[in-house]
């Protein structure tokens, strides 16, 4: 039997996935851009564009929803509803971007920035 996988598995177990994805998106959201692999980026992508998506609903259970993804990070979460939910309210998707750098010396990995448009 074929079994397809919704996304990639990076090569780690699903709880370690869960774990690299929501510190690469506390990253990104906290500092706007960070440097990845390639694979870790389009990861990162998926995750993060929910969590901007829904916090722009700007209502208690989207408050709650956000919080609970960014593990209860309120420094995070008052810099999300103050400065990019404005920011992107107008925007209906398409807030990060991922241009690819150089490759690593040590694993020839693909490297890329991936930062918040403006």
């Amino acid at each position: 039997m074929i079994k397809t996988y919704n996304g990639s598995k990076l090569g780690i177990t699903s709880s370690h996935k869960k774990a690299l994805v929501i510190n690469l998106s506390v990253a990104l959201l906290q500092h706007e851009q960070i440097v990845t692999t390639l694979s870790k980026a389009k990861e990162l992508l998926k995750y993060s564009e929910k969590i901007i998506t829904r916090a722009k609903k700007n209502n208690l259970q989207a408050i709650r929803l956000v919080t609970k993804k960014l593990n209860n990070n309120k420094q995070l979460m008052k810099k999300i509803f103050t400065v990019l939910v404005p920011r992107y309210e107008t925007r209906d998707g398409g807030y990060i971007k991922i241009v690819r750098s150089e490759t690593r010396r040590g694993d020839s990995a693909q490297l890329v920035v991936v930062s918040l448009i403006k």
